[in-house]
């Protein structure tokens, strides 16, 4: 993993000739991204976001607009920007959207420009992160299965361009009507708090600790944000009655995660197509330039 797809022969690496081929194989192409979670296109010549969008659009999947926390862009049409929160900070494990009550089937990825060093997209299959962390906390999981999860994430007012997760509401729900936000977000699931600093609390509830999609093997993924929110400045994760995730749980998990991620380095033009029910995805630390466009599927 990933499934490297190369052009099979020096006439046909242009980018038209990869537009004919998706076109012609859709069902083809989706069940290999289903069937080995992430496929690399690379030595494609693809050069710049009106590329990739040809690529993102050929394959037929419906647009799903970004929401998040994340700092993002608009480039043109389909295609955003990777998160644009400093290079120097690690982005943590999650399956894209995962907060909302409904996420894309699948992301997509551009390296425009690849960094000099670092900056790997590393990925996690969800499934092996499950099958471990039963192994060790069986009694945890089962409790946090059962009760079911609850996250709370606060934005400001205004974008922190000094997080990774600091765009703030106004941008992030696109309104500066505060009624407007508000029933933006409870379409997407979640429950509202306003705070005294015109800061947004959202609160999450509940959510489950995993997830078995059709086609998948019958694999139990593991579908939360918990590692990623619990005992944040900003966000907190603990079941959904209240009670507290032990700390050395999440902790190691954390762990698990890393140690079951797979790393590939950036190629400039590579494409990467990934599975984002089977999953978790991040960013390592990276020297600049890097830049990394994206697009997701439903």
């Amino acid at each position: 993993m990933p499934l490297v797809l190369l052009p099979p022969e020096p006439a046909k690496a242009d980018t038209e000739s990869l537009l004919a081929t998706l076109k012609k194989n859709p069902e083809w192409f989706e069940q290999m991204i289903i069937k080995n979670s992430a496929v690399l296109l690379r030595g494609f010549d693809v050069k710049n976001a009106e590329d990739f969008n040809e690529i993102v659009e050929a394959c037929g999947w419906e647009d799903m607009r970004y929401f998040g926390p994340a700092p993002r862009t608009n480039i043109y049409k389909r295609v955003w920007t990777a998160n644009e929160g400093p290079l120097s900070e690690f982005l943590f494990y999650h399956h894209e959207m995962i907060l909302f009550k409904e996420n894309p089937k699948k992301v997509i990825l551009f390296c425009e420009v690849p960094p000099p060093e670092g900056g790997e997209t590393p990925f996690v299959p969800s499934f092996r992160v499950t099958e471990r962390m039963l192994e060790e906390f069986p009694k945890e999981v089962e409790e946090m299965e059962k009760k079911g999860l609850m996250y709370t994430f606060t934005a400001s007012s205004t974008n922190n361009t000094s997080s990774i997760i600091g765009r703030g509401w106004q941008d992030a729900f696109g309104t500066l009507d505060p009624a407007e936000a508000e029933r933006r977000v409870k379409a997407t699931g979640m429950d509202v708090e306003w705070l005294p600093d015109g800061g947004l609390k959202t609160i999450i509830c509940p959510r489950t600790l995993t997830r078995v999609f059709e086609g998948r093997k019958g694999r139990r993924m593991w579908y939360n944000a918990v590692v990623g929110m619990h005992g944040k400045e900003i966000s907190s994760a603990t079941m959904a009655d209240g009670t507290e995730i032990p700390d050395h749980v999440v902790k190691r998990c954390g762990e698990i995660l890393e140690e079951e991620s797979i790393q590939f380095k950036w190629e400039k033009g590579d494409v990467l197509f990934f599975d984002n029910m089977a999953l978790l995805h991040g960013r390592r630390p990276s020297l600049p330039p890097r830049k990394v466009l994206a697009a997701t599927c439903k």
